[in-house]
């Protein structure tokens, strides 16, 4: 039996390599970021995640920089 779907959600090999590429393009600017201002870079995963994504970048705009200084 042939799914009518199939056909519109097989997405070649153009489709993919597009979206590593996208992936790669905003991973590993934020993860280094990340890392220099004292995170994990694993936390820029969270760009991904909707809504999410915009309460770490309010977070991250709103801590102390670098985390744990306390303005005199």
């Amino acid at each position: 039996m042939h799914e009518w779907w199939s056909d519109s959600m097989a997405l070649g090999w153009p489709h993919w390599l597009i979206f590593i590429a996208m992936v790669a393009l905003v991973l590993y600017p934020a993860g280094r970021i990340l890392n220099r201002i004292g995170f994990s870079p694993l936390w820029s995963v969270l760009a991904f995640v909707p809504i999410v994504n915009l309460a770490a970048l309010w977070v991250l705009a709103l801590i102390g920089w670098p985390p744990g200084h306390r303005r005199a």
